[in-house]
């Protein structure tokens, strides 16, 4: 049996870079634009919502946590446009400002998004369950800092920053109890289901099975009974 120093440990950075990688993915896909993350992670004592847009969620469940990420108005405005420009909307129907209610409903289902790639990857990656709650988008005055206290017993905290396919800047910050996951033993992450496969399968035509032969004894009990 191998000892405890064998053992794999997943820390707060190995949640954070899981986190990152789904903040990147999508909206990669969601933007059509490569999202990239420093290397650098910064160590901080408390998460804040900053201008001047912004978003927090928490997660609850096998470990608590908060999720803030601060988008400067270029940064989001730039998502914004790229998500609905590759869904072919029209550059003429686009909101103007990032203080419009359309680009903080649209930065908000962006960021649901990405806590739900999380959830999953921490469901199929660590094998327990954490919920989440709506992403809260709120547009802030230069003048106002907000605190999110997320009641964490041991928090441990840190920032990375973004950079969106136009080197427009936002941050995301992470604040988590400290704990770490050792793994007892080896097993297969589960795999992502692929939406487009799912749908393709249930939609392929099935072959259907031919009636089964017809039972000889049954045929005479038909006939002797004049049926």
């Amino acid at each position: 049996m191998s000892s405890s120093t064998d053992r794999v440990v997943y820390s707060t950075e190995h949640v954070l870079t899981s986190l990152c990688n789904s903040v990147t993915r999508v909206l990669t896909v969601a933007t059509q634009s490569q999202i990239q993350y420093s290397a650098m992670v910064q160590r901080i004592t408390k998460t804040c919502l900053r201008p001047d847009i912004g978003c927090f969620v928490l997660f609850d469940g096998g470990f608590s946590g908060l999720m803030v990420i601060n988008f400067s108005a270029q940064a989001a405005m730039e998502l914004y446009s790229s998500y609905l420009l590759s869904m072919g909307m029209s550059k003429d129907e686009l909101a103007r400002s990032y203080t419009s209610d359309e680009v903080s409903n649209v930065m908000g289902e962006l960021m649901n998004q990405v806590a739900g790639d999380f959830t999953g990857k921490v469901r199929r990656e660590l094998q327990t369950h954490i919920t989440q709650n709506q992403p809260k988008m709120l547009v802030l005055n230069k003048q106002v800092m907000l605190s999110v206290d997320a009641n964490l017993d041991q928090p441990e905290a840190r920032r990375v920053t973004f950079y969106t396919g136009n080197n427009n800047i936002f941050y995301l910050e992470l604040a988590i109890d400290r704990t770490e996951f050792l793994k007892l033993y080896d097993f297969e992450p589960q795999q992502r289901a692929n939406p487009d496969e799912v749908m393709a399968e249930a939609n392929a035509p099935r072959d259907v099975a031919p009636p089964p032969p017809p039972d000889n004894d049954t045929d005479e009990l038909l006939r002797s009974l004049g049926m």
